[in-house]
C-alpha cells in the first residue's frame, strides 16, 4: 500500500476531475463559454506530455553516461507515453477548435489548419514519431540505444521552439498569443477563477501520475521480457 499511494492518488484525482469538471460551475467567457471545461483535459494532457518527455530525456542522458540498457528502456517508454498524451491533447484541441473557431466564429477549416500552434504541435509529435521509426531501424541493441538517446535529446530540444516559442512570435488564433483576436489566455488569473483552479491543478497531477503509472507498467513488462531473453 505504501508503494502504491500515488496510484491511488492518481485515480482519485482523475475521478474528481471528471465529476467536478463536468458538474461544477465555470466562468461564462466570450467564445469559450462551456467549452472552457476542456481545460481540465486538453491543457492538462499537454502538461502530462511535457513531464513524460522530460523524464524520457533525463533517462537518455543517464544512458549516455554509463550505457545501462535499463535507462534506454525507461527513456523509450516515457517517450511513448508522452506521445500518447500529446496525441490526446492534440485531439481534444482540435475538438475545441471545431466548437470555438469554426462553429462560433465562422473561421474556415483551411485557416485553422494554418494555425501556428497546431502546426507546431504536429511537428513536435512527428519529430518524436521519427524517434520510434529510428529505433525500429536498428537490429543491434547497443547501437539502437546510443543513437536513440542522442536523437531523443534533439527531439526534446525541438519541442520547446515548435510548441512554446515560435507560435508566440507570430500571429495566432490561439488564446494568449500575440495577434490573437479570440479566446482568452488559458492560465490568466482573470479567466480561471478559484473554482476552476481547484480542479485544474489536481487534474494536471492526476493525468501526469496516470502517464507515469502506465509507463512504469510498460517498463516492467519490457524488463521481464528482456530478462527472459537473457536467461534463454
Amino acid at each position: 500500500m505504501k508503494k502504491n499511494w500515488w496510484k491511488i492518488l492518481s485515480f482519485l484525482l482523475l475521478a474528481y476531475t471528471v465529476v467536478a469538471g463536468f458538474l461544477l460551475k465555470v466562468p461564462s467567457l466570450p467564445i469559450l463559454n462551456e467549452t472552457i471545461r476542456n481545460m481540465y483535459f486538453h491543457v492538462c494532457m499537454w502538461f502530462a506530455m511535457m513531464t513524460l518527455f522530460i523524464l524520457s530525456v533525463i533517462y537518455s542522458i543517464r544512458y549516455l553516461r554509463n550505457f545501462n540498457h535499463r535507462f534506454d528502456i525507461y527513456a523509450s517508454n516515457y517517450a511513448a507515453l508522452g506521445c500518447v498524451f500529446g496525441i490526446l491533447g492534440y485531439i481534444t484541441g482540435v475538438e475545441w477548435v471545431s466548437v470555438t473557431w469554426i462553429t462560433d466564429q465562422g473561421q474556415s477549416f483551411a485557416s485553422v489548419l494554418k494555425e501556428p500552434k497546431l502546426i507546431g504541435a504536429a511537428i513536435a509529435l512527428l519529430v518524436y514519431g521519427a524517434y520510434f521509426v529510428l529505433r525500429g531501424s536498428f537490429t543491434d541493441m547497443d547501437k539502437r540505444s546510443r543513437v536513440s538517446a542522442v536523437y531523443n535529446i534533439f527531439a526534446f530540444a525541438m519541442l520547446f521552439p515548435s510548441i512554446w516559442i515560435i507560435p508566440r512570435l507570430v500571429g495566432s488564433l490561439h488564446p494568449g498569443a500575440p495577434g490573437s483576436e479570440s479566446g482568452n489566455p488559458a492560465l490568466d488569473k482573470n479567466d480561471m477563477d478559484i473554482g476552476m483552479r481547484a480542479i485544474f491543478y489536481p487534474a494536471v497531477i492526476g493525468w501526469t501520475l496516470l502517464g507515469v503509472w502506465i509507463a512504469t507498467l510498460k517498463i516492467r513488462i519490457q524488463l521481464l521480457k528482456d530478462k527472459s531473453l537473457l536467461n534463454a
